[in-house]
């Protein structure tokens, strides 16, 4: 990344710690939907918003070989086609499910056109399920239902009210991660942490936090793109 890159990155990073701040408190709830919003948006692709934000999604993706998404170097765990299929379950799921309390992205014909028949995080997968995962899915289409879980989510943020922050996760609605199979048994725990979540901390860590440290991860498969 250049240098302008990287001192976004960082204002992400100094992003998440303000809101972890104003999420903590009630008088400034607004602010704190305001800030998540533009987040968010930094976190995904310009397209995501109008106008646009610079996007760390597209100063890592962008000009990408095809062959670069479907490989784990060495040292590494993951491909990067695994990395955003995890992280687009993640937040397509919790924003959803279990704050909007409506259907999935997914639900659409996204796994036809997609290419694949699981629609769990992927957590459980094996070191060959995820290659094997990786050489079957539609790049392009797995980036389109990345840019349709962000907006999803940018219509949820702009639906809440500073009091719906601090609700906690419907136990109902927590019982749809497993009917409609988000979480598989082996990685229980992913599902127990939501659980506990109320509605800014599903802001927080699954639109939030959890998309920097994957999307960084991203950086670390292909060496940064320096």
């Amino acid at each position: 990344m250049n240098k302008t890159d990287l001192a976004m990155r960082r204002q992400c990073l100094q992003n998440q710690t303000n809101l972890q701040r104003l999420f903590k408190d009630p008088a400034r709830a607004e602010q704190a939907l305001a800030l998540f919003r533009t987040q968010h948006a930094m976190l995904h692709s310009a397209a995501v918003t109008e106008p646009p934000l610079w996007s760390y999604e597209d100063a890592l993706l962008n000009g990408l070989p095809p062959e670069a998404w479907r490989l784990i170097p060495e040292g590494q765990e993951h491909t990067i086609a695994w990395l955003v299929w995890h992280i687009c379950r993640c937040e397509d799921a919790t924003l959803n499910l279990l704050v909007a309390g409506t259907g999935q992205v997914l639900d659409g014909d996204w796994l036809q056109r997609l290419g694949v028949s699981i629609t769990d995080t992927g957590n459980c997968m094996t070191r060959e399920e995820i290659l094997l995962f990786s050489q079957g899915v539609n790049q392009q289409a797995l980036l389109a239902y990345r840019l349709a879980v962000g907006q999803r989510t940018q219509q949820i943020a702009a639906g809440l009210q500073p009091g719906d922050l601090h609700r906690k996760v419907d136990p109902q609605r927590m019982e749809r991660i497993w009917s409609e199979g988000v979480v598989l048994e082996g990685s229980r725990g992913i599902a127990d942490y939501w659980s506990r979540r109320d509605v800014a901390g599903l802001l927080f860590m699954p639109a939030g936090r959890h998309l920097i440290t994957h999307l960084d991860e991203i950086g670390e498969v292909h060496g940064g793109r320096d």
